[in-house]
C-alpha cells in the first residue's frame, strides 16, 4: 500500500499561514500519513490546541434531524439532515474523530488528542459529560443497543507499550474496561449488532500494522475472535450494523461490504460502491441512506443505501478535514 495522507497515523505538520479556514494566522494542524513508519511511534504528536471560538447552534435545531460531521481541524459541524443547512458548530476539540449516538439522541465524539469522549445532547452546544480514556488515543465509538454500554476503539496507547485496545464504559459512564486483540496493531472503528456483539476493524501486526483485520467480541466475552474476510480490504474504513449485516468499509476503495458473520468466517452478501467518494472514513447508515465524510475532498457525501452509486448530496466542510459522521434524530 502506498503511503497516504490521512487522519490517523504519522504527523506531517502543515503550517496554515493566511488560510481562510477559520484557524488563526500561523497556527498549525497535523495531518497523518498512514504508513509503516507509525509502528515506531509511541504517541502521535499534538494536533493543534482545542479551538477557543464559541460553539453555537441555531434556534430550533434540537427539533431537527442533525448530521454531525467531525473535522481534524478541531471542529464538529452540525447540519440539518437531509437538507444540508449548517445549523451549528461545536468547538473546543483537539482532533475530533469518531462519532456515535445513543437511544436518547445524545452524540458521543472521540476527542482523540485529549484522550476523551465528549457527550452532547441533541442540538446542544456544551458537553453534558466527559469520559476519560487515560493513556489512549480514542478513534471510533459505538453504543450497545441492548445495554447502553459505550465501546471506544483506541488507535494506539502511549507510554505503556500497548498498541491497541477497546475501552468499554458500562452504561456510557465511569471508568472503562479495556479489551485487546493480540493480532490487531491499530484499532480503527467499531459497531454493535442488534444482539450486543461488538465488531471492530483494524490492521494486524504483519507489515508493521498493514493488513486488514476484522474481529468480533461476542456479548459477555472478554476474548476477541478474528474473522477471515473473503475479499481484500485495502484500508480500514467504518463499521456499522445496517439492521441485517455488518457493514465494513474500505477507505481506499470507497466501498462498503455487507458481511454475514458465522463463527470465524465472513461472507460478503453485497456491496455499496460510493461513486465519487474520496477516502470515505467513518460512514453512517440512516435507513436507506448512507453519509460518509470524504477526507480527500473535504466534505461529506450522501448516497442511497444499499444501492450506492453517485452522490445525491454533498455537505461542505468549511475547514477541510472531514473524518467522522453521525445522525441524531430530532425529538
Amino acid at each position: 500500500m502506498n503511503p497516504r495522507i490521512d487522519w490517523a497515523i504519522v504527523a506531517a505538520a502543515a503550517i496554515l499561514g493566511g488560510c481562510s479556514n477559520g484557524l488563526p494566522l500561523g497556527s498549525s494542524i497535523q495531518l497523518f500519513d498512514r504508513s509503516a513508519s507509525f509502528a515506531a511511534r509511541n504517541r502521535p504528536p499534538t494536533i493543534g490546541q482545542p479551538q477557543r471560538q464559541r460553539s453555537w447552534m441555531a434556534a430550533g435545531a434540537r427539533h431537527e434531524n442533525l448530521l454531525y460531521l467531525s473535522d481534524g481541524g478541531g471542529y464538529v459541524y452540525v447540519y440539518a439532515y437531509p437538507g444540508g443547512k449548517l445549523e451549528g458548530t461545536l468547538t473546543g476539540f483537539s482532533l475530533p474523530q469518531g462519532e456515535c449516538v445513543d437511544g436518547a439522541g445524545d452524540v458521543f465524539i472521540t476527542n482523540t488528542n485529549l484522550s476523551q469522549i465528549l457527550e452532547f445532547a441533541h442540538g446542544g452546544t456544551q458537553p453534558i459529560a466527559t469520559l476519560n480514556d487515560p493513556g489512549e488515543y480514542p478513534d471510533g465509538c459505538a453504543i450497545d443497543p441492548t445495554t447502553g454500554d459505550l465501546a471506544v476503539t483506541n488507535l494506539s496507547a502511549y507510554g505503556s507499550g500497548q498498541t491497541n485496545s477497546v475501552s468499554i464504559y458500562s452504561s456510557a459512564q465511569g471508568t472503562p474496561t479495556l479489551y485487546t486483540d493480540p493480532d490487531i496493531y491499530f484499532m480503527f472503528f467499531c459497531a454493535f449488532d442488534n444482539k450486543g456483539d461488538l465488531f471492530v476493524d483494524g490492521q494486524h501486526f504483519g507489515g508493521a500494522g498493514h493488513g486488514f483485520q476484522l474481529a468480533e467480541l461476542p456479548k459477555g466475552s472478554s476474548t476477541f475472535t478474528n474473522i477471515a474476510m473473503p475479499v481484500v480490504v485495502d484500508f480500514p474504513g467504518g463499521v456499522q450494523w445496517d439492521g441485517k449485516y455488518v457493514a465494513v468499509g474500505d477507505q481506499e476503495a470507497d466501498v462498503i461490504y455487507h458481511v454475514r458473520v458465522v463463527g470465524i468466517t465472513a461472507t460478503v452478501v453485497g456491496t455499496t460502491a460510493l461513486t465519487g467518494g474520496l477516502d470515505v472514513v467513518q460512514f453512517w447508515i440512516q435507513r436507506d441512506n448512507v453519509v460518509g465524510p470524504d477526507y480527500l475532498s473535504s466534505d461529506a457525501g450522501l448516497w442511497k443505501y444499499p444501492a450506492g452509486g453517485s452522490e445525491i448530496k454533498t455537505f461542505a466542510d468549511p475547514d477541510g478535514f472531514a473524518e467522522g459522521s453521525a445522525i441524531s434524530l430530532g425529538r
